[in-house]
């Protein structure tokens, strides 16, 4: 009997099963098999919160196959991801297939290599139940606030909303960064520059006070004091600091770094990024040189920027072959990680460091490449020596004021050398200019002109989705693998919209949280949130207990619940469309700006009433449709209303339409007599437009007589055979209808249309 072991997905399932040989079996669960019901609360809180797991509506058949295939195996391993979600889903399959907690069939690998999938199956562990209980009790909290919540805001803010433990604090950090943008007022500022004159040069010098600190120029009047002070008069050179700075290579990537990095240098978002890094995980493809099918990353949620000795021992080994050993620190690197991170896994890094980005880049596809590159580069530039600067500081007098400039320049690459020597966040001191301006202490520099600016200080950024997963993490709000749900969630209920790479908030965002400012003011609070996460957390570390974390957690929600739940008054909530400045043709009113399926689009605001709608480009300026842009009379009446019928162009091509429209709704083809018969009935061949605005000619029966033709019918005969001729356009060529006559003579005509 073979062994089976139990997977997740399908695609890891293919890169084991190349690993184990003919005596394994490995099979996917596709995810969870089982959970709490959809359309009830399914646990029971006055039975210690008790859960009613469910199997899940259309895993029926995987059920069936995995109690199949584990009655004829003689030993199961349940293989599942390396982390907590991982773990309950091996432990709701166990509870399936009747596995008891003593038994040892539990297996987990940080990366899907051959050595380390073997490994793991000579050792197999018990499932780890207070993983599984830290899983559970999240899973609990988060439908206690979710299916209540959404109950509340049903009732009193609008059908169809939800909300949730972190889903509602994302919102609200979204909504709040608006409130702020709107309530942000401008403050004046003014800045004063020089241009000095040096010996190879010019070099610009700017503002900064006098002999007791930093000035802001915060109106013209102060900026035109300093200009005039200074106006016509040398700067005296003052001090004069040069200095050498290093620059640290970032850590190895954790999953958030990971999702902020590939949305501001790939353009990635967090669903997509997380979506491809586990292809890149669960296995690819490389070709029998590269050993075939393997995982080309470590696992991809975590929060650790730890990484094995191996893995350390490897990267060295490449960059001194490749770069040198100047390229290799004194000490090897160790990052530490932050402070809300569990440290259950390594960071995310390079399975095998020498299969580089170029060596596979056939074998993956555009976005696989995209981000493995970006994986591997940021691993090997992790373990190089940092780039060294040299910079300059420079500080001027002229009258009483004191002006400062400063340059820098690159001295050693370092682990930049892998970036081609890009300066990105450079976290040298802020500094004017790049290189080494040629000015020396007491020097005496003649002013060639001065100049005042006016300047506004600006509204804080909205966030993207790298900012505020940056902020989730920096707060301690939820984990790593929650970020790209979350994200999805707020935009797919409206919450949120994206505007390019810009999170806003909605009108229904700002409602929802303003009502859950006033009934569940801990349910959005930051640190309350974080504060419940490392509750959470502590079940895992047998520090707490499920019945715990959730008893201490409902006797407050359960009382804002019952007051939440008396409200009488409803919300009210206006659709959020955009007025614009076109009036509609068909009832007078001012059209609107909304969104559709396949983006933004002008519609009249009483719909149904008026169904009038016209289609704008990404700046909002109305397309003008191909049938709008000229209008030619079909030279007949409509045959419903007597209206001039006009010439069309739609999608199947050339048709003539009632002028009535939308009225009168009566259309009929375009058809031009070609004079010919149809060999089938002897009636009129037509020309006509089909599909696609494409050329054809058929029977005027058709399809009732269903001959048809590409080619053009000519109104003579065969003069060998007395069947029909056709034009050939492509060719240019006569030729007979009969093709075992064979006529065919070259000849170039207009083609009926």
């Amino acid at each position: 009997m073979a062994n089976l072991v139990i997977v997740e997905s399908p695609a890891k399932a293919n890169t084991i099963k190349s690993y184990l040989g003919s005596n394994y079996k490995v099979i996917a669960s596709k995810g969870h098999i089982r959970d709490l019901p959809k359309s009830t609360l399914g646990i029971d809180v006055n039975n210690n919160f008790e859960p009613h797991y469910i199997n899940i509506r259309g895993k029926g058949d995987v059920i069936k196959e995995l109690k199949k295939e584990a009655k004829n195996a003689s030993k199961i391993f349940l293989a599942t991801d390396p982390d907590r979600e991982g773990e309950a889903i091996s432990w709701h399959i166990a509870s399936q297939l009747d596995i008891p907690p003593e038994k040892e069939c539990r297996v987990t690998f940080n990366e899907i290599t051959k050595s380390a999938v073997k490994e793991a199956i000579k050792k197999p562990r018990r499932i780890n139940i207070d993983l599984v209980n830290s899983q559970q009790a999240r899973r609990i909290l988060d439908r206690l606030i979710g299916f209540n919540l959404s109950q509340i805001l049903w009732k009193n803010v609008k059908s169809g909303l939800s909300g949730g433990r972190v889903q509602s604090v994302a919102m609200r950090i979204v909504t709040e960064r608006e409130e702020e943008i709107r309530s942000f007022v401008p403050q004046e500022y003014w800045t004063v520059e020089a241009m000095l004159q040096t010996e190879d040069s010019e070099t610009a010098v700017r503002f900064f006070g006098d002999k007791n600190g930093k000035i802001k120029l915060e109106n013209e009047e102060a900026a035109s004091a300093i200009l005039n002070a200074i106006s016509n008069k040398n700067f005296n050179v003052s001090s004069v600091k040069h200095q050498e700075k290093q620059k640290m290579p970032a850590p190895p990537f954790t999953t958030s770094t990971l999702q902020q990095e590939a949305s501001k240098k790939l353009g990635f978002q967090a669903q997509k990024t997380m979506k491809v890094a586990q292809e890149l995980y669960d296995g690819l493809n490389l070709g029998a040189d590269l050993g075939g099918v393997q995982g080309l990353i470590t696992y991809m949620r975590t929060d650790s920027t730890r990484i094995s000795e191996a893995a350390q021992e490897a990267a060295l080994a490449l960059i001194r072959k490749n770069y040198g050993e100047e390229y290799i620190p004194e000490s090897p690197r160790v990052y530490k990680s932050g402070a809300n991170s569990q440290d259950a896994h390594e960071a995310i890094r390079p399975v095998n460091v020498a299969i580089t980005p170029k060596s596979v880049k056939k074998f993956l596809t555009s976005e696989q490449h995209k981000l493995y590159r970006l994986i591997w580069e940021r691993f090997l530039a992790s373990q190089m020596v940092s780039a060294v600067f040299d910079t300059v500081s420079i500080e001027l007098e002229n009258s009483g004021y004191i002006f400062k400039t400063g340059g820098y320049q690159l001295k050693s690459k370092g682990y930049l050398v892998l970036f081609g020597g890009e300066f990105e966040d450079l976290d040298v001191e802020e500094l004017m200019m790049l290189g080494l301006p040629n000015i020396k202490e007491n020097q005496i520099l003649k002013c060639n002109s001065v100049a005042k600016q006016q300047h506004f200080t600006e509204p804080p950024a909205r966030y993207t989705e790298a900012s505020l997963i940056k902020f989730l993490e920096e707060n301690g709000i939820g984990r790593p693998s929650t970020y790209a749900p979350i994200i999805s969630i707020i935009i797919s209920r409206n919450y949120v919209k994206r505007d390019g790479k810009s999170l806003v908030a909605t009108e229904l965002g700002e409602i929802t949280t303003k009502f859950m400012r006033e009934h569940f003011p801990e349910i959005i609070d930051y640190e309350y949130t974080a504060l419940m996460e490392s509750n959470l957390d502590s079940i895992e570390n047998k520090e707490n207990t499920i019945v715990g974390v959730l008893s201490d957690f409902y006797v407050k929600f359960s009382e804002e619940l019952e007051a939440a739940s008396k409200l009488e008054s409803k919300v009210k909530v206006q659709p959020e469309y955009e007025e614009s400045d076109i009036v509609c043709e068909k009832c007078g009113s001012t059209m609107v700006y909304k969104n559709g399926r396949f983006g933004k689009f002008l519609a009249c605001p009483n719909y149904p009433a008026c169904k009038n709608t016209k289609a704008v480009d990404k700046d909002g300026n109305i397309i003008v449709r191909e049938e709008e842009k000229q209008v030619d009379l079909a030279g007949f009446k409509c045959e419903v209303c007597g209206e001039e019928m006009v010439v069309r162009n739609g999608r199947y091509g050339i048709f003539y339409a009632c002028s009535n429209y939308p009225t009168c709704t009566f259309t009929k083809q375009k058809t031009v007599e070609t004079g010919a018969a149809c060999p089938k009935c002897q009636s009129k061949i037509l020309a006509r437009h089909g599909r696609g605005k494409t050329l054809f000619y058929s029977c005027e029966n058709y399809p009732k007589c269903d001959f048809s033709t590409w080619d053009m019918p000519l109104t003579e005969n065969c003069p060998d055979c007395g069947e029909l001729l056709f034009y050939r356009k492509s060719k240019k060529v006569v030729m007979c209808k009969n093709k075992t006559c064979g006529y065919k003579r070259e000849e170039e005509m207009t083609v009926i249309e």
